[in-house]
C-alpha cells in the first residue's frame, strides 16, 4: 500500500507535489526531496561547504521550506526556490562564525585542478581556482539562482563588487574549461 502510494506521488509535477504538501502529505514532500536533495547539496558544497556540512544544510533547507510550503507560489521552480533557501542558510552560517569577512578578503587560490584525459577540466575542479570570493558570488547567482542584487544583500556587499567577482570569476572559468584548441569552430565570423 504504501509503495503504491510512493509510486503514484513519483509520477506527479512538482507543482503538484507542492500542492499536496500544503495540506500536509509528507510523502509528496519526500518526493520532492529525493528529487532535488542531490543538486542542493551539490550547490552547497560548491559554494564551499564541507561534505557534512553541506548534507546538514540541505536537510535543514528542506525542513525550512516544509515548514514554508505554503509560501511558494509556483512563479519559477520549487528547486530554485529550495537552493535559495539553501544558500541563504549557508551564508548565515558563515556570517555567525564571522568567516564571511575572511572568505571575502583571502587570496586567490593557485591550486590548478586535475585534467582528464582529453585535456577538459570539470566545473568543479574548474570552481576552485576562483577567489573565495569569486566562487562565492558565481554559486549564487548562476548555481541558486540569485540576482547580482539579491546577492550582494545576502553577502552584504556593494551591488558592484559582487557584479566583478562575478564578472571575473566568469571570465576565469570560460578561460580554464576553454577546450585547448582554441575558440570553438563555426562561429559567426566563419563564412
Amino acid at each position: 500500500m504504501a509503495s503504491a502510494r510512493k509510486l503514484r506521488f513519483a509520477e506527479l509535477h512538482d507543482l503538484e507535489l507542492c500542492a499536496q504538501a500544503v495540506t500536509g502529505e509528507r510523502v509528496a514532500f519526500g518526493e520532492l526531496v529525493r528529487r532535488h536533495g542531490p543538486a542542493v547539496r551539490g550547490l552547497l558544497r560548491r559554494m564551499g561547504a564541507p561534505g557534512a556540512e553541506a548534507d546538514d544544510l540541505a536537510q535543514d533547507a528542506f525542513l525550512a521550506a516544509f515548514g514554508r510550503i505554503a509560501e511558494f507560489r509556483g512563479e519559477g521552480t520549487f528547486a530554485g526556490w529550495v537552493k535559495r533557501i539553501a544558500a541563504r542558510l549557508y551564508l548565515r552560517r558563515l556570517q555567525r562564525e564571522r568567516r564571511l569577512a575572511a572568505v571575502v578578503e583571502a587570496p586567490p587560490t593557485d591550486e590548478v585542478g586535475a585534467d582528464d584525459a582529453d585535456g577538459r577540466i570539470d566545473l568543479e575542479e574548474g570552481l576552485k581556482t576562483l577567489s573565495p570570493a569569486e566562487r562565492l558570488c558565481v554559486t549564487l547567482c548562476f548555481g541558486a539562482g540569485l540576482s547580482h542584487g539579491e546577492a550582494a544583500e545576502a553577502l552584504n556587499l556593494p551591488l558592484g563588487t559582487v557584479k566583478s567577482h562575478v564578472k571575473r570569476g566568469l571570465e576565469k572559468l570560460r578561460a580554464r574549461l576553454a577546450p585547448a584548441t582554441g575558440p570553438l569552430q563555426g562561429s559567426r565570423g566563419d563564412g
